[in-house]
C-alpha cells in the first residue's frame, strides 16, 4: 500500500475512535512509524486529510447513488440498497459525529456534504416513485417528499444518536429504524413483509 493511502488509513481509523477534533497529524504520524515531514509531504496538514477522507467516502457512495435507471429490482434489492448505504456511512463516520463543526471550517466540505446530500435525496425520492409505480406505495408526493426527509436525518444521525446514548452504532439498527419508516407508507403486503423482514434484520 502506498504511503499516501497508508496515511489515509490510519487518520480515518482514528477519527472515527476518538474523533476528529482530538486527533493531530503528530499521532498519525507516530501511529504509522513515520516522521511528521513524511506525512507533511503527502498532506499539508489535516484538513487536506480530511478532504482525502471524504474524496473516497465520495467516490465510494456515488456509484450506489446513480443505479440504472432501467434496472429491475426485487423487493429485498431496496433494503440492501439503504444497507450498503448505511456502511459507507458507518465506515466514514467522523464526518458525522460533528457535521455543523466540520464543515463550518472547511467550507469545501461543507458543499462536497450538501451536493452528495441533495444525489442522496433524488436516489431516494427515485427509488420511492418506483415503488409507487410498482403499486407498493400508497402514499402522494407530498407524503413521500417528507419520507425522504426522514429517511435522510435518520442515515445522518442514527449512528451518532446510538453513540450518545452509550450503545455502538449497528447498521442493522439503522437499516431496522428505515424499514418501520418506511413500512407505514407501503400497501397491506408490502408493509407486512416489510415488517417481517425488519424484525429478522434487527435480530441478526
Amino acid at each position: 500500500m502506498k504511503t499516501r493511502d497508508r496515511i489515509l488509513e490510519c487518520a480515518l481509523s482514528l477519527f472515527n475512535q476518538e474523533g476528529e477534533p482530538n486527533v493531530s497529524t503528530l499521532e498519525i504520524a507516530n501511529e504509522l512509524g513515520i516522521s511528521p515531514g513524511n506525512l507533511y509531504y503527502h498532506f499539508h496538514g489535516k484538513e487536506p486529510l480530511v478532504l482525502g477522507l471524504f474524496e473516497r467516502f465520495q467516490s465510494e457512495l456515488t456509484p450506489l447513488l446513480d443505479p440504472p435507471a432501467n434496472a429491475q429490482l426485487a423487493a429485498e434489492d431496496y433494503w440492501l440498497f439503504l444497507h450498503l448505504i448505511v456502511e459507507r456511512l458507518a465506515h466514514y463516520r467522523f464526518l458525522f459525529q460533528d457535521l455543523s463543526n466540520l464543515a463550518g471550517r472547511l467550507p469545501k466540505l461543507a458543499r462536497g456534504i450538501r451536493n452528495l446530500l441533495n444525489a442522496l435525496k433524488r436516489t431516494l425520492a427515485s427509488l420511492l416513485a418506483r415503488l409507487k409505480a410498482e403499486g407498493q406505495v400508497v402514499s402522494e408526493t407530498q407524503a413521500l417528499g417528507q419520507l425522504v426527509e426522514q429517511i435522510t436525518m435518520t442515515l445522518l444521525f442514527s449512528l451518532d444518536y446510538q453513540r450518545i446514548l452509550g450503545r455502538e452504532g449497528e447498521v442493522r439498527v439503522v437499516v431496522y429504524q428505515i424499514m418501520m419508516l418506511v413500512a407505514p407508507h407501503l400497501t397491506p403486503g408490502s408493509r407486512h413483509a416489510a415488517q417481517e423482514l425488519a424484525l429478522h434484520y434487527l435480530e441478526d
